[in-house]
């Protein structure tokens, strides 16, 4: 099990490598297919993306009416291919240093983490009230007019468990998985 703690450096995310386990801690922000497309378009992010890591993640947050603060629920990684349009440019322009979803992505997104110095990590679908209890604390929300998934969400993290699923070595487990079923496919037929 490796750690990682942020600002996430370029030297830090290249010393992991496809299938390492990992342990987040410090801040992450949320961003989903409006906020890609947003940066996309040449959008300005409300705060630095620079060495940070973004959760692909739609999470579920209750605000206390009385002191107005938000505490996350559940936080579940939403499908991370409909940003691979988006991804490589916002690796590139905003030196983020790594993405976390499940499903996947594609070669544009692993051409960028090899040049760009970022990981795609892989949180488990499924569990998103046991990645809730991760976070720590909401500290901000931004971008709120897209809808409440769709916001760019600040929050703090501690010991957040992903696995690196493309590394910033060009090596995919998405593509080495892709090929062994292939290889039993054509063994069964």
């Amino acid at each position: 099990m490796k750690r990682i703690e942020f600002p996430f450096t370029e030297e830090a995310i290249r010393e992991l490598h496809c299938g390492d386990t990992v342990l987040i801690s410090g801040k992450l922000v949320t961003g989903r297919d409006a906020v890609h497309k947003r940066l996309h378009e040449g959008g300005v992010p409300p705060i630095s993306l620079e060495n940070h890591i973004i959760y692909h993640c739609g999470p579920v947050m209750l605000q206390d009416p009385k002191t107005k603060k938000y505490r996350c629920v559940a936080a579940g990684p939403t499908t991370s291919i409909r940003e691979e349009p988006y991804q490589w440019q916002v690796f590139r322009d905003h030196k983020v240093r790594g993405v976390i979803g499940k499903g996947g992505m594609a070669e544009k997104t692993l051409n960028a983490c090899k040049e760009y110095g970022a990981c795609y990590f892989h949180a488990i679908g499924g569990a998103a009230q046991v990645l809730a209890e991760r976070i720590t604390s909401v500290d901000n929300v931004h971008w709120l007019e897209l809808g409440s998934p769709e916001a760019i969400w600040e929050l703090t993290v501690e010991d957040f468990p992903v696995v690196v699923t493309m590394d910033s070595h060009g090596v995919s487990l998405h593509d080495k998985v892709k090929e062994n079923s292939d290889q039993i496919l054509k063994g069964l037929l």
